[in-house]
């Protein structure tokens, strides 16, 4: 088990920001959301998808929303994705939790951004190997 956010690939002709949009629209069912223009950070790692293993290479942009539940009926897009459960986690959630984080880095990348603002450019990450991540 592990937590991400709302996330997947790009379609041919999308931007990486146009893809982000998409994902969320799919993945939540929110259509209005404003996602910042700005990539927070850059990152990669390993994943298997259909059973191929891939290297993921993923921009993720900031979006803010209210605290509410999924839009819709996503079954269908949850199932595919192997989505067990959705629900929001709050920074400290995040900070304490014991399940791998993708990223690892995301609490303190939030941080960072409740401090000092959106970084004018994007924190390159690299690669982060997945496995085990032991936080708070």
């Amino acid at each position: 088990m592990h937590r991400a956010m709302p996330g997947g690939g790009m379609e041919p002709g999308e931007s990486p920001l146009e893809a982000a949009g998409r994902e969320m629209r799919e993945e939540t069912g929110w259509s209005d959301l404003v996602i910042e223009d700005g990539v927070l950070c850059l990152w990669e790692h390993d994943s298997t998808r259909a059973g191929v293993p891939v290297r993921q290479h993923e921009h993720i942009y900031l979006a803010y929303a209210p605290h509410r539940e999924p839009a819709g009926d996503l079954t269908a897009a949850h199932a595919e994705d192997r989505t067990e459960r959705w629900r929001w986690w709050s920074p400290a959630d995040l900070a304490a939790g014991h399940e791998p984080l993708w990223p690892p880095q995301l609490p303190e990348l939030l941080a960072a951004v409740r401090r000092s603002g959106v970084p004018a450019t994007p924190v390159d990450l690299g690669f982060v190997p997945n496995g085990p991540v032991v936080r708070g």
